[in-house]
């Protein structure tokens, strides 16, 4: 569908704020009709904070970003039920392989959507549980719903485990909370960084609105993550990232506070001071992957632990950044270190 109408990204004001996407959308768009707004939402040319909304019935937020599409937003070719992984399935855990490009859950006011609407706009959530429904031979709604007990960011690829049960949630909360989880991240960012540990403590506004680290210890929850080089190249590190607590994007926020943020991140090249790292790599994505995943079985008590490698998009863009190394000298990206306010 070619596009009809011509709107630049806007983010949500105070006066729009618990209006419905399509009221918003209609009134920025200078009174269009009814239907043509929810034809617009429905062949998947609007984003909400980078992710397709197709819900015309959605309260926004004030401060969210709302983009119109120049064209309709196909689904990932890997959000079908029959190309999702299934890594390990019992009646406590079903883990899974994540595909990049797809929300792991569904926002919490798309969650009385029919099943049609769901299929439109899958996430993990959903995929996992039709595969399960198809392997075993029986209807999604006849199998006990899928606990959350992690997440993986929507560009994010890699392993993820779903409880299936409480007691299994309630378990695996623990490991979580107790910080024994293992997980094991590999990231392509920029510039040359060496192995260390990132210790700070993050807050959900460092005072620009984004999430990010504070210097204050009486603010925010402590984050560390642990980060080893796997490979050097010419303007690019590949990295081996293992956490030791779960912040929101505290990978992403800790490498680019140091000045050497994931190729192809787009929120957090922003510094607190104002400037912007640019991205010459051309990442295809988020070039961050969950590659290793272990705990205790919630009900056996016996150590689980599956590895999955790079997938075909963030291999191929390895392998150009190689290829590239040998027909160009490096500019030599050097990180800045931490820029982060003392006090928030």
């Amino acid at each position: 569908m070619a596009t009809e109408f011509e709107l630049a990204p806007f983010v949500v004001s105070p006066q729009e704020a618990g209006h419905t996407l399509a009221k918003v959308l209609r009134s920025r768009l200078n009174g269009v009709t009814w239907n043509r707004v929810r034809r617009l939402i429905a062949a998947r040319r609007v984003q909400i904070n980078s992710s397709v909304c197709t819900d015309d019935a959605r309260r926004l937020q004030e401060g969210d970003r709302v983009t119109l599409l120049r064209h309709p937003q196909p689904l990932p070719v890997t959000a079908h039920p029959q190309r999702l992984v299934i890594r390990h399935l019992d009646e406590h855990i079903v883990v899974v392989e994540k595909p990049a490009g797809i929300n792991t859950v569904r926002h919490p006011l798309e969650r009385v959507w029919s099943q049609r609407r769901r299929q439109q706009s899958p996430t993990l959530e959903d995929l996992t549980q039709w595969a399960i429904a198809s392997r075993v031979r029986c209807p999604p709604q006849a199998l006990p719903r899928l606990r959350i007990v992690h997440r993986l960011d929507r560009e994010t690829s890699g392993l993820l485990v779903f409880a299936r049960t409480a007691e299994a949630e309630r378990i695996l909360g623990k490991q979580f909370q107790a910080h024994t989880v293992y997980r094991r991240y590999i990231a392509i960012v920029l510039g040359r960084i060496n192995g260390q540990t990132f210790r700070s403590r993050m807050v959900r506004d460092r005072g620009d609105g984004r999430r990010g680290s504070t210097r204050n210890p009486h603010l925010g929850k402590e984050a560390i993550t642990h980060v080893d080089v796997i490979e050097h190249l010419p303007g690019y590190t590949v990295l081996s990232c293992r956490l030791e607590t779960g912040r929101t994007h505290q990978i992403r926020i800790h490498l680019a506070e140091a000045g050497h943020p994931v190729c192809g991140e787009k929120v957090y090249i922003h510094m607190p001071d104002g400037r912007v790292i640019t991205d010459p790599s051309g990442a295809p994505r988020l070039a961050l992957h969950a590659a290793e995943l272990g705990f205790l079985h919630p009900a056996s008590g016996v150590t689980l632990h599956w590895g999955m490698p790079l997938p075909d998009d963030l291999s191929r863009f390895l392998q150009k950044l190689k290829m590239s190394a040998g027909e160009r000298d490096s500019p030599g990206y050097l990180g800045t270190g931490p820029t982060f306010p003392d006090q928030l």
